[in-house]
């Protein structure tokens, strides 16, 4: 008899070697139908493979992570067989899963056009009806090159050539297409249907620029119609909440192709916003006990040399400048200064912790591909700060950096973090016991404030455990914004000490410290967060104050000014317009509060306020309208703002 045991640890017994697909059956009939691949000691396997003695096993589903990866990568192989059919010419590629979806390199002679992409889908959704089995064969290396090149699949062939000669080959079969795969797969095309063809893209063969361009095409799969129609949704939010398409309709910010890729050049109602954000920032910070620096963009090489960038980030670093014969380097961090003002003068311990922070930019290269909006640019403002402290200082100075973490980022309306714990990796400096005492105190330090965490093991980089932060946006996106990391490598690259009270040099910790990421970062994921339509405190324009005739003009004024007078944002519209087409223009642009004055509100010294969504709030005096606003921006409420 078979015995195997299933993740309950109930058992099943067969009297002959048992397929997954019949060991499903035995557990239940629904079980079997939603089966799309199994488990076997650890690893997975299609449904057809034979279990021949004693094992755990266990039936994954739809519901299953490695069950919808192998769903999506069975779709990218019917994606890739509809493409044979309709264009037998085309050369397959590379097809993998990828995050929510799929995509398989083509090499064709013309581009795919959106009507092929249609089509593509129609033919796809015709094998999955006709519930093609899918079988796995093998076949001996060089057999398998010659069996590709016979069918005209160049790349395929190349590929299983990097293949050791003494290694078999695993092939799927479904109906007239056979493609190169390790496996598992679905055990039939009738096991996929929800799925949505997306865009082509450019690629080249194995990632290489030096290569060949193929054809990518992207999809997206999800193990049921309900499931597959909530990310569409979720994707027509994302693009409509977009901060490149909000940026310009609400004139923001622009990137600017006369100055160069990945610069940021930021518009009045932009640098508002900008400096709200600044100015919270640094009160914020200094509440906390920080001091601000400020530190030039560049300096000399050397100064790059000993802080080891020129070794392990010269990728990321733009060429070195050349000044009176002597090389300067812009700066990718801001690190290396904070460490020279500290090294200007002899330290003692009674002045630590010393916290400083600066709004640096800083300057990285990024290839021309790569760069999105304000996510990924080639110049941009860290919220940076870093603290020097003792080794049992650290504890105390990570809680109190959780806590402005928590504090800043719940203020702008993020209420849900992902924490992570780092530990160390293979490679390290430092030694195991200061880089035990360390992970320690980050790990005590993150419970102390009762947060949960994922720990990585490993993760670490080599100078130091940290801490990642990730928040969760409006429509549930996870966003990397925080990063507290302990440093034991440049204190002793740029040689910093501190006199202990023991008289004695010492070294201290640094620890480098991000809680928005970058300044452009957070501003493009507040955008889209908040959908351009941002709480009072920080909209650009708070209030906007709206006349229906001219004979309101002077009242307007009086108004508008009386509201700035207490350092509110505030527009008066006075132009010779209806006052509905007044009402839309500032809605659009998305104002939070208008105040609309007529007659009867300049002979009373009323105005008639509305919200930004429509709701009518009645009619206030003037007075009431300023107290109402400032105590609104003052409190910085981020969750509650009247919204469409």
């Amino acid at each position: 008899m078979i015995r195997i045991t299933l993740p309950d640890g109930s058992q099943k017994e067969f009297d002959h070697p048992a397929t997954v697909s019949e060991i499903a059956a035995a557990i239940g009939r629904r079980l079997a139908k939603e089966a799309l691949v199994g488990r076997v000691d650890g690893r997975l396997v299609d449904l057809s493979h034979v279990v021949p003695q004693d094992a755990r096993v266990e039936i994954l589903t739809g519901d299953a992570p490695e069950g919808v990866e192998i769903l999506r990568h069975s779709t990218s192989h019917l994606m890739a067989q509809a493409v044979k059919q309709l264009f037998p010419e085309a050369q397959v590629t590379i097809g993998p899963a990828v995050e929510n979806g799929f995509y398989y390199d083509f090499a064709y002679k013309r581009p795919f056009t959106l009507e092929d992409l249609t089509a593509i889908e129609g033919r796809m959704k015709e094998l999955v009806r006709q519930d093609l089995p899918v079988a796995r064969n093998e076949m001996p290396r060089d057999e398998a090159v010659a069996f590709f090149r016979s069918q005209g699949e160049e790349y395929k062939a190349r590929l299983i050539e990097e293949i050791p000669a003494d290694q078999t080959i695993s092939l799927y079969r479904q109906g007239d297409f056979i493609d190169l795969c390790r496996g598992p797969h679905v055990p039939s095309t009738g096991k996929l249907g929800a799925f949505k063809l997306q865009r082509v893209a450019g690629a080249y063969w194995r990632g290489d620029s030096r290569n060949e361009q193929l054809q990518r095409i992207y999809g997206t799969a999800w193990p049921n119609q309900k499931a597959l129609d909530a990310y569409l949704h979720f994707l027509e939010e994302a693009e409509k909440r977009d901060h490149r398409r909000l940026g310009k309709e609400l004139d923001l910010f622009s990137l600017q192709d006369e100055a160069g890729g990945g610069l940021v050049f930021w518009h009045p109602m932009g640098s508002r916003i900008r400096g709200v954000i600044e100015s919270f920032w640094k009160e914020r910070h200094t509440a906390a006990g920080y001091e601000m620096l400020h530190t030039p963009h560049m300096a000399n090489l050397e100064l790059w040399r000993t802080s080891g960038h020129t070794e392990f980030y010269a990728e990321s670093m733009f060429r070195p400048l050349t000044v009176d014969e002597q090389q300067y380097q812009i700066r990718p961090m801001n690190c290396p200064f904070h460490i020279l003002i500290y090294k200007d003068r002899l330290r003692s311990y009674r002045e630590l912790p010393i916290r400083w922070a600066e709004l640096g930019t800083v300057y990285r290269y990024e290839m021309s591909g790569v760069l999105h909006g304000l996510f990924r640019v080639r110049g941009f403002t860290q919220d940076d700060a870093h603290i020097f402290c003792r080794e049992d200082q650290i504890e105390q100075e990570i809680q109190a950096i959780l806590d402005l973490t928590m504090e800043i980022l719940s203020t702008y309306g993020f209420k849900h973090f992902d924490v992570y714990l780092s530990t160390r990796p293979d490679k390290a400096v430092g030694s195991d016991a200061i880089w035990e005492r360390a992970t320690t105190a980050l790990r005590n330090a993150i419970s102390a404030r009762g947060l949960a965490f994922v720990e990585d093991v490993g993760g670490g980089a080599f100078y130091g455990p940290k801490i990642d932060v990730k928040i969760t946006d409006a429509i549930g996106r996870k966003w990397q914004c925080s990063t507290i990391q302990l440093d034991f490598n440049l204190p002793e690259r740029f040689d910093i000490t501190y006199v202990g009270d023991d008289g004695e040099r010492r070294r201290p910790i640094m620890i480098h410290r991000a809680l928005m990421g970058s300044l452009e970062r957070f501003f493009g994921i507040l955008v889209e967060h908040f959908e351009g339509r941002f709480p009072l405190w920080l909209a650009p324009v708070q209030a906007a104050v709206l006349t229906i005739t001219d004979a309101q003009n002077d009242w307007a004024l009086a108004v508008r000014d009386q509201l700035r007078a207490v350092g509110l944002r505030v527009d008066a519209d006075t132009r010779n317009e209806k006052i509905g087409w007044k009402i839309r223009e500032h809605t659009l642009k998305k104002v939070p509060y208008l105040l609309i004055v007529g007659d009867k509100e300049k002979q009373n010294g009323t105005v008639s306020l509305r919200a930004r969504s429509g709701q009518d709030l009645g009619v206030i005096s003037a007075a009431e309208a300023v107290e109402r606003l400032l105590t609104e921006s003052r409190a910085r409420r981020a969750s509650d703002q009247p919204t469409p």
